[in-house]
């Protein structure tokens, strides 16, 4: 039997839907992973970020480069 995704794929975003700049918020969506998993790997130099004021902003390149994806 067939194991059905819980996902709807309509809410599902790709990669280009986001922001060339993203927040970390944004960041977990895109990794499915928590906010405090991102904020970790920004603080291990896993994922490179630019300081904003108080906030982190992610370059979109960085987050596929973490996950080895090539950009065309």
């Amino acid at each position: 039997m067939k194991r059905q995704s819980p996902y709807n794929p309509q809410s599902i975003k790709r990669i280009s839907d986001y922001p060339d700049i993203l927040t970390v918020q944004e960041a977990s969506e895109l990794l499915g992973v928590s906010t405090k998993t991102v904020y970790k790997l920004l603080k291990q130099g896993l994922i490179e970020k630019k300081a904003v004021g108080r906030a982190f902003k992610i370059p979109k390149v960085n987050i596929t480069d973490y996950l080895g994806i090539k950009c065309k």
